[in-house]
């Protein structure tokens, strides 16, 4: 059985290595003429949709501590989310993507909750594109400040912050909806 394991992983290993030194030559033009590239500042604005209630919540809790329903704060919560993203505050305004990731909640004093977030862009020039954040965010306290650590396609060694504001929430629900100004540098 072992054998078969090893023939099996070495097969996979031989077909990939060609796949992969395919996609580092395809980027290796684009590497070779980073150091001649110019930044580019792109300036973006939306509104994230996220609905813990409901028949089709876009967040839902995945772990907690044995103290969280205790506190407060609820400290020890992990989110995942799949959050819709609009161009205005209207849940049926036009999209411009998915907000995917986890959230979890840090603060044992006041809510501030630990975000590691995608923002998966789907229409426009930026479709395909993401941003990853990755900071805390002071929900009951805005504005929060959280850094851009990276990005993909159009945003690829994306840097920068997010700037998110409650724009409303509800808090029997859980339901809210944060608006996000965005000033990602990239090349």
């Amino acid at each position: 059985m072992a054998k078969l394991v090893l023939v099996i992983l070495l097969f996979s290993l031989g077909m990939a290595m060609p796949l992969l030194h395919g996609i580092v030559e395809d980027d290796d033009e684009w590497f070779q003429n980073l150091h001649y590239a110019k930044h580019k500042v792109t300036r973006l604005h939306f509104y994230l949709h996220d609905t813990l209630s409901g028949k089709n919540p876009s967040s839902v809790q995945v772990a907690q501590a044995s103290s969280t329903k205790k506190s407060s704060t609820i400290f020890g919560a992990v989110f995942i989310v799949d959050d819709p993203l609009t161009e205005s505050p209207e849940p049926t305004s036009r999209p411009v993507g998915r907000a995917q990731g986890l959230e979890g909640s840090a603060g044992q004093q006041e809510l501030g909750l630990l975000v590691a977030m995608n923002f998966v862009f789907t229409t426009g020039k930026f479709n395909g594109s993401s941003l990853t954040i990755l900071g805390r965010n002071t929900a009951l306290h805005p504005p929060s400040e959280m850094p851009i650590i990276g990005g993909t396609g159009v945003f690829r060694l994306a840097r920068g912050f997010v700037i998110a504001n409650t724009h409303s929430l509800n808090v029997t629900s859980g339901n809210g909806i944060l608006e996000y100004s965005v000033v990602a540098i990239h090349y």
